[in-house]
């Protein structure tokens, strides 16, 4: 089935729930509209698709459920593939034509072009990207996530290495914003930890080939390398490894690692790969993993279509509680998701907590394998204290 077509019938399976849902006939309902910036087509697609139907499948799920305290929420989702000025022309269209306060964005990128705008706005912005820069609120007053942030992430990752007893450490990443910008924290936390770092490898992520960094890689010899890749282009890097027979462990962010990381791979990532995971995966057990199974309805989803359930249902708190003290606006919805403390998302993801100096959601995550039956297994958890001297990178 093609892009367009399977979009297509998720948006008429999904947006059912928005022309039937119970508050159709009540006369004081009303409609809070949201603007959806999705990659379904452009590179990030592999996993961008996943994450966009489990924005939908969340704002179905709000709308059967009381909605925002009686009013629908409405997403308008639209695919930019991945290209920022696209964003830019989807954003100002959101705010002039349909009047949103609130967008759900992907890319980091886009999300970081589109910051100047959504401050001078005050539009809540809540993206698929964790880019730490983003944690700032000094900076990105009206930008949330709900993910442990990339410069986190990195660090934790270098953590697990040093403790597995890594001497040597190189970072892989494709040559955009997603995979530039950890970089710098990493490496400096890599010499903190007293790791040699070795040149870095720059794979896109519409690689289909990575022998020739690899060979590069093997002569540096790291005990662990980062992938900073999304999970197309981060199984091209894990299958050449094996082919090279390099002895190298690698570190995938969060992105690049998910359930068909296996098939791609053709199993090379069994006893490679350690995926950094501030989202459960689909299916583990905890507490409302039953809801999101029932909205995927069968369909075979990757934790990505997790990711953007989470963040729609964060914004959904907010909403309620800015509703209630009637500010239902983006100065109104930002205060009100700047007093979520500790919230609990019912096992999908470590509490969450925002404030107003701080919008990093938490600085704690799981690292999962892959078994030698394909089913992403936990490893360990990890964590490091909030400090301030991380915000913003």
């Amino acid at each position: 089935m093609g892009v367009k077509k399977f979009f297509y019938l998720v948006l008429c399976t999904l947006g059912l729930a928005f022309f039937s849902g119970p508050f159709l006939n009540s006369a004081q309902a009303k409609v809070i509209k949201v603007g959806g910036l999705f990659d379904l087509t452009g590179p990030t697609s592999d996993v961008g698709r996943d994450y966009a139907a489990g924005a939908l499948a969340a704002v179905d799920y709000i709308n059967k459920n009381g909605g925002i305290d009686g009013d629908k929420l409405k997403l308008i989702p639209n695919d930019y593939a991945y290209r920022i000025p696209e964003a830019v022309k989807l954003y100002k269209r959101y705010r002039s034509v349909e009047k949103v306060f609130a967008i759900q964005g992907w890319g980091t990128g886009d999300t970081n072009a589109l910051r100047t705008f959504v401050n001078r706005d005050k539009c809540v912005f809540m993206s698929g990207s964790y880019d730490g820069a983003l944690g700032n609120p000094k900076k990105t007053p009206y930008n949330f996530f709900v993910g442990t942030p990339y410069s986190e992430t990195i660090r934790l990752a270098l953590l697990f290495a040093q403790k597995k007893g890594a001497k040597k450490v190189a970072f892989i990443y494709p040559d955009h914003p997603y995979g530039r910008n950890p970089i710098k924290a990493g490496k400096e936390f890599a010499e903190k930890l007293g790791l040699t770092v070795g040149p870095d490898e720059i794979v896109p992520l519409k690689a289909i080939d990575a022998t020739s960094q690899l060979l590069h890689l093997k002569k540096f010899d790291p005990d662990f390398a980062w992938i900073g890749n999304s999970t197309a282009s981060a199984a091209v890097i894990l299958k050449d490894a094996a082919k090279l027979g390099l002895r190298t462990k690698f570190l995938v962010n969060c992105y690049g690692m998910d359930r068909n990381l296996f098939k791609l791979t053709g199993g090379a990532c069994v006893g490679r790969a350690f995926g950094m995971m501030p989202l459960a995966p689909m299916g583990a057990e905890v507490p409302d993993m039953p809801k999101v199974m029932a909205a995927a309805k069968g369909e075979p989803y990757t934790h990505n279509f997790i990711k953007s359930w989470v963040s729609m249902m964060v914004m959904a708190e907010g909403l309620k509680r800015a509703k209630k003290a009637g500010e239902l606006n983006g100065p109104g919805l930002k205060k009100a998701m700047e007093t979520l403390k500790d919230f609990d998302t019912g096992g999908l993801t470590a509490p969450l907590t925002y404030s107003p100096t701080d919008h990093r959601p938490n600085t704690k995550l799981a690292i999962f394998k892959v078994n030698e039956k394909g089913k992403m297994v936990p490893v360990e958890s990890v964590s490091l204290p909030r400090k301030e001297e991380y915000l913003g990178y």
